[in-house]
């Protein structure tokens, strides 16, 4: 287990723990803040190239969505965590489009891979606009730029979202 504090400029101390295992490879990353956090919502309507540079912190329990595309990226047991930009983001997206393409048994499905890359580049070049939404139960994920909004959620919608892997915690008089 490797934990490292840092200050992530705008958005506070954050402890990211990083948890590695050499027989199996298995790996888990995640940010925590050092205060106290609440189920929280961000949100940034994408609409110009300048947004492209806003820095996003993504914790291992934030489901992502591009409202418009209707997609979403919600974690599942292998989720980690990442700090990046808005396009970082995307190129997540596209990099699980492009292999849905590859993977694509008929041509709409194809077709539907083909369109969303489209319309992604045409976002990424500010030629067109869609709403990059990050819903955290956990409330450690943060869009940071001027333009977003943050925003408590609900509990209904608390309850619809998924938080991730859980991590195994051991007591080494256990062991």
């Amino acid at each position: 287990m490797i934990a490292h504090s840092s200050e992530i400029p705008y958005f506070g101390e954050h402890t990211q723990l990083t948890i590695l295992c050499d027989s199996c490879g298995w790996k888990h990353t995640d940010f925590i803040p050092a205060e106290g956090s609440k189920p929280g919502g961000w949100s940034l309507k994408v609409n110009s190239h300048e947004h492209m540079d806003a820095r996003v912190v993504r914790s291992s329990s934030c489901t992502v969505r591009l409202v418009e595309l209707n997609l979403e990226a919600s974690p599942g047991n292998s989720s980690s965590g990442y700090i990046s930009n808005i396009e970082g983001v995307f190129n997540r997206f596209v990099d699980v489009i492009k292999m849905l393409h590859r993977q694509a048994e008929n041509d709409d499905i194809a077709n539907r891979c083909e369109e969303l890359l489209q319309e992604i580049e045409m976002i990424v070049s500010g030629h067109s606009s869609v709403e990059l939404v990050l819903l955290d139960p956990m409330g450690h994920s943060q869009i940071l730029h001027d333009d977003s909004n943050s925003r408590d959620l609900t509990d209904d919608e608390i309850s619809k979202l998924q938080t991730g892997p859980s991590v195994p915690v051991f007591n080494a008089d256990d062991l």
